[in-house]
Order: structure tokens, then C-alpha cells, then sequence
């Protein structure tokens, strides 16, 4: 294939803004937080379950201080009656049996006291370790908010990138003869697919030409469309080809 060696060099543009709208294009796709996004959202649904369960810890205790205060409210209540009779007994048996019952009501409640004291002591520690989860939930969250955002952000940037490099390739493209750049979008499935050949070196695969294959191409016309027989991609020759 022949080609004027300027359209070659134009060759050189197409592969840097094919180069662009590949990075453009992961960028959109694996945003630089992405993996960090998705670590978040996994720790947070760990953090989630474990919030589950020590809320189930602390209702549980809820419910029982409230079993607890509940219990007492009765003694109490019977405790009062049992004065108000034993002040107006006047059957000494009565008043034995009335006086027996505010001790054993008396011993319930330190009892009781006891338990709700006990489990008051629990219910603060579990509403301390729900309060841990939930700040850490929060962490993560804001982190999560803020990546995600800057995520956002980056998919935009890359966007208007690649919609203008591909704006641009078109442009080069229109410059270009057709088979030119059928031949070039051939070899770039596999290679840079144009590169400069610098110093008896390839660009594009930063590989060494060997003295035959530089030999060959010296021989070439200056518009004979030569690859590297390393990569593959189209060698664009220049005064610092060193041939």
C-alpha cells in the first residue's frame, strides 16, 4: 500500500486520539473509585447486619426493663394495698399474715431492683454499641457520598473527552484516503497502529529494528506504507528514523 508520507504522519494523530478514546472509554467504565466504592458498599452491608443484630440486643433489653418496671409498678401497688389493710386490721392473725406478705413483697422488689439495675447497666452498653455501628455506618456513607460523587464527576470528564476525540478522529478520518485508514484500523486491533520510527526504534512496541528489517525499509519508497515486523503497527518515517 502506498500513501503520501503526510497522510502518514496524520496516521500518527489518529492513533493518539485512538489511544485517548480508549482511556476515555475505561475511565467511563472503571472509574479510579469504582473499587473503592464497591469495598464501601460491602462494608456497609456488614455493618448493616451487625446493626441488625445489636438492635435485636438492645429491644430485647427494652422490652425486658420495661417487663421489669412493669413488675415493680405491681408490687408497688400491691404493697400499698397491703398497708392500707394492715393499718385498718384488727385481727392480729391478719395483721401477721398482712405483715409477712409486705416482707416477701419487700424482698420481691430488691430482687426486682436488682434485675433492672442489671439490665439497665446492659441496655446503656448495647445502646453504646449501636451507637458505634451507626457512627460507622455514617463514615461510611459520607466516604461513599464523596467518592461517588467525585466518580461522577471523573465519568463526566471523561465523557466530554472521548465525545471530542471521537469529534476529532472523524475530522482526521474525512482527511484520509479510505484504504489508508481500513488498512490502519486493521493493524490497530492488534498493535498502537501508527507509530513514529525513532532512532532505528518502534514506538509503538519501543522494540529495536533489527539491521535487515531497517535495510528493507531504506530500500522502501518514501511513500510505501511499512509496518513493524515486531508489533505490526504502521512505521511513519521521519529525519530522526535514523535510517
Amino acid at each position: 500500500m502506498n500513501a503520501q508520507p503526510a497522510q502518514q504522519r496524520r496516521l500518527l494523530d489518529l492513533a493518539d486520539l485512538d489511544a485517548t478514546i480508549r482511556r476515555a472509554e475505561d475511565a467511563r467504565r472503571n472509574p479510579a473509585q469504582a473499587a473503592r466504592v464497591h469495598e464501601l458498599v460491602a462494608r456497609r452491608t456488614e455493618l448493616t447486619q451487625e446493626l441488625t443484630t445489636r438492635q435485636g440486643v438492645r429491644d430485647d433489653l427494652r422490652t425486658e426493663l420495661k417487663r421489669i418496671e412493669s413488675d415493680v409498678a405491681v408490687v408497688d401497688a400491691r404493697r400499698e394495698r397491703d398497708l392500707e389493710r394492715l393499718n385498718a386490721a384488727s385481727n392480729p392473725k391478719e395483721a401477721q399474715g398482712l405483715e409477712s406478705e409486705l416482707a416477701s413483697l419487700a424482698r420481691r422488689k430488691s430482687d426486682l431492683e436488682d434485675g433492672e439495675l442489671e439490665v439497665m447497666q446492659k441496655l446503656e452498653e448495647a445502646e453504646a454499641a449501636v451507637a458505634e455501628i451507626e457512627a460507622q455506618i455514617a463514615e461510611v456513607n459520607d466516604e461513599g457520598g464523596r467518592l461517588s460523587a467525585a466518580g461522577k464527576a471523573e465519568v463526566a470528564e471523561a465523557t466530554a473527552k472521548l465525545e471530542a476525540a471521537t469529534r476529532d478522529r472523524g475530522a482526521v478520518v474525512g482527511e484520509l484516503p479510505d484504504e489508508l485508514v481500513a488498512f490502519y484500523d486493521r493493524v490497530a486491533t492488534r498493535s498502537a497502529g501508527a507509530a513514529l520510527l525513532r532512532r532505528q526504534t518502534c514506538e509503538g512496541c519501543r522494540m529495536v529494528l533489527s539491521g535487515t528489517d531497517l535495510s528493507e525499509i531504506r530500500q522502501a519508497s518514501a511513500d510505501a506504507v511499512v509496518t513493524c515486523p515486531e508489533c505490526g503497527c504502521i512505521l511513519v518515517r521521519t529525519e530522526e528514523s535514523g535510517l
